[in-house]
């Protein structure tokens, strides 16, 4: 029993189906092949232009590859700052600034990095004294 399984599982499996005659099917696929080149040629001949048309699409999608290899979009816009080195304010014992030195050049001086919280900036109005205790809540307790 273990000769027979054994000499049955290396045999070749059947075909599920019959062999199709491939005489047919590539006089078939020939044919299809030649009528279709026959219609680029005729089509080439009716509109030249279209040869134009190709290489300046080609072009222009071959320069929007190039381009998209090389400057890859990236998720944020944001551009890096050279940070100035021993600026970190607990370093220095400054007022709590980081500075940076404009332009990325390490030679320019020193200049303070703006805020990382929002600034407010209060318009110049000039309201009567009660008006103003009443409405702004700037430095108040809990603003």
């Amino acid at each position: 029993m273990a000769s027979m399984l054994a000499r049955n599982a290396f045999r070749a499996a059947p075909r599920l189906r019959a062999p199709v005659q491939r005489r047919f099917i590539s006089e078939a696929a020939a044919a299809d092949r030649q009528a279709s080149k026959d219609a680029l040629k005729a089509g080439a001949k009716r509109d030249p232009e279209l040869y134009i048309l190709l290489a300046i699409m080609s072009g222009a999608f071959g320069l929007a590859g190039w381009y998209f290899a090389s400057n890859p979009t990236s998720s944020s816009s944001e551009r890096s700052v050279y940070k100035a080195p021993g600026s970190e304010p607990w370093n220095e014992g400054g007022s709590g600034k980081y500075q940076y030195h404009p332009g990325g050049d390490p030679n320019a001086p020193k200049k303070d990095a703006p805020s990382a919280l929002n600034v407010v900036i209060l318009p110049n109005v000039t309201l009567p004294k009660e008006l103003h205790d009443q409405y702004n809540k700037w430095g108040k307790d809990g603003y």
